[in-house]
């Protein structure tokens, strides 16, 4: 779950003043980051990006007694299979996937999900299951409007964060 160095989604301009700040200089490391940020954050905003879902999108549901299953350490999200677990290994893989943190399913209906984070219900979204898209946010860039968005380790590979 979250940690205290979970490192949270913020708006571009932030962004770099904060890696500024810390570094004093530009490399082509860090314009490359920049590059990945910037194009991160105009990502279309899908459901997948922040709870598990399968290969069509359909919400998963987490199998019984996972957090005790993922705590132990062969399953360590590196195996492809193992007798009588494929439900948590699908499970596994989607959650890996997840660029946010700590978001679980408030409501699954017929046409629409509703996600909140387990850290502040008052960040609440919504996904139509025809799309999988966010009538309200259509981008990742539109979640900054949230004080706490914490980014997944995934989501730091993907922009180009060592962690």
């Amino acid at each position: 779950m979250l940690t205290d160095a979970s490192h949270k989604l913020i708006p571009m301009t932030d962004f770099v003043i904060e890696y500024y700040a810390n570094e004093g200089y530009a490399d082509l490391q860090t314009l490359r980051m920049m590059k990945n940020y910037a194009g991160f954050l105009r990502s279309p905003l899908t459901l997948g990006m922040l709870v598990p879902v399968d290969t069509e999108g359909n919400v998963l549901k987490e199998p019984k007694n996972y957090s005790s299953w993922k705590s132990l350490r062969h399953n360590d999200g590196k195996r492809d299979t193992a007798a009588g677990f494929e439900e948590y290994i699908q499970y596994q893989k989607a959650e890996q996937n997840c660029l946010f943190e700590g978001f679980r399913i408030a409501y699954n209906g017929y046409s629409v999900v509703r996600i909140v984070a387990s850290y502040d219900q008052t960040i609440e979204l919504s996904f139509n299951k025809s799309d999988q898209l966010s009538p309200t946010f259509a981008d990742i860039e539109a979640l900054t409007v949230f004080d706490a968005i914490f980014l997944t380790d995934h989501a730091l590979k993907v922009i180009g964060i060592k962690k």
